[in-house]
């Protein structure tokens, strides 16, 4: 639950509540909103509790938890998650929906849930090489695998040995080197087809590569090679550098 303190000075845009009633009836209509409630319904069921002591709405449950130096606080939960707490002046409970007139907080969030699809479709969608540019973080890519360099030891300045290797990616439109690390060296052969998820775009000595995080993932999707035309990964020598991680 997002802690809320409950302060403040002065009006708030478009009402004509003190600043503290109108930042609640706010958070309201966004809660609401992003429920996807209606807003009049909403306020109803908050009534509702205040005379029942508890009433549900869209899957919520809303209770009346206390009144305090005229302000009543209620609990909204989701089965055993907390939801929301806040508290409501008694005399705004007894207006007629006074969470009518925050459109803005209603447009607010419209945007915002459509700015967030957005960026979940793009981070779903597969990007041309040709496209990448130096800073991206999070993009998808698929491509082919055209070549792997063999692996190296590097000693890193932690004092710890990893193992890395290039491989080359294309696609229709470019080409582009992946750093692979430790176990992902075995995960991919040359002619491998790869579905690259939340990956980074840096550049190292001039070159954009391509580098996959903590969070990023590497899948083959498509395999045409047969264990008796391809070497096996595990099955090339390494070669031991030091001075720093090499790219």
């Amino acid at each position: 639950m997002r802690n809320r303190n409950w302060t403040g000075r002065g009006r708030s845009r478009g009402s004509h509540y003190p600043r503290f009633e109108a930042r609640i009836l706010e958070y309201l209509v966004e809660l609401a909103s992003k429920r996807g409630v209606n807003t009049t319904e909403f306020f109803n069921e908050i009534l509702r509790a205040w005379e029942n002591r508890e009433a549900t709405c869209r899957g919520l449950t809303i209770q009346c938890r206390t009144k305090k130096k005229g302000r009543v606080i209620f609990l909204i939960t989701k089965g055993s998650v907390v939801i929301a707490q806040f508290p409501i002046p008694e005399y705004i409970l007894r207006e007629t929906n006074p969470l009518n007139g925050f459109d803005y907080v209603r447009e607010r969030v419209r945007k915002a849930s459509k700015m967030k699809e957005r960026k979940a479709l793009q981070q779903r969608a597969s990007i041309a090489i040709k496209d990448l540019k130096a800073g991206m973080k999070g993009i998808n890519l698929k491509a082919r695998v055209v070549e792997i360099s063999k692996p190296k030891l590097v000693l890193t300045k932690f004092n710890d040995y990893v193992v890395f290797a290039n491989a080359m990616l294309a696609d229709k439109t470019s080409t582009i080197r992946l750093t692979l690390w430790n176990g992902r060296i075995n995960m991919v052969s040359v002619n491998d087809t790869v579905q690259i998820e939340s990956a980074n775009v840096i550049v190292f000595r001039g070159e954009k590569q391509l580098r996959i995080g903590r969070n990023g993932r590497l899948k083959v999707v498509e395999n045409p090679r047969q264990s008796d035309n391809y070497p096996a990964r595990s099955n090339i020598s390494l070669k031991t550098t030091t001075g720093g991680l090499c790219a």
